[in-house]
């Protein structure tokens, strides 16, 4: 799992350095070429893109140095942590749901992945197995037993 971020993460970056290297200049020359840049704003939307171009590289390159910073080995593999995949069942609606709990800011519910840093990931850190939590999301706390816990050295071989 932690390649696999890792991997993402360094293919955004590259994609974001071709960006800044060859087609942001691109675009501030032809925007130059257009003259007054007090009121271009094609010029002005080029600038703010490599601001943000920047900035994200950036922090891109603090999550991969965050990442190489996890000891796998010093995980606990009897509780939710980072790289668990957790299977949740609902006590009130008895719905299940299983999560991938990611680093930083990371969020993809469509994958199932949420970040520590969320409700639903703070809520579920340390639980074990057959363990319930309460959830306190914007709209309302909510009860969750753990049906089933693969933590990331589980899943790496690790145990």
């Amino acid at each position: 799992m932690l390649n696999e971020i890792r991997q993402k993460i360094e293919d955004e970056i590259e994609t974001l350095s071709r960006e800044l290297a060859f087609e942001l200049p691109e675009r501030i020359r032809k925007a130059v070429e257009l003259g007054d840049l007090r009121e271009n704003s094609e010029y002005k939307s080029a600038l703010e893109r490599q601001q943000f171009v920047n900035a994200r590289i950036g922090h891109l390159r603090q999550r991969v140095s965050e990442l190489s910073q996890i000891d796998v080995e010093g995980m606990p593999a009897d509780r939710v942590g980072f790289g668990s995949r957790v299977t949740v069942r609902d006590c009130v609606r008895q719905s299940e749901v299983t999560y991938t709990i990611a680093a930083g800011d990371y969020i993809d519910i469509d994958a199932g992945h949420v970040s520590m840093a969320s409700a639903i990931g703070r809520g579920l850190m340390g639980a074990r197995q057959g363990e319930e939590v309460e959830v306190r999301l914007p709209r309302g706390a909510r009860r969750y037993e753990i049906v089933a816990l693969e933590t990331l050295p589980q899943r790496m071989g690790m145990t």
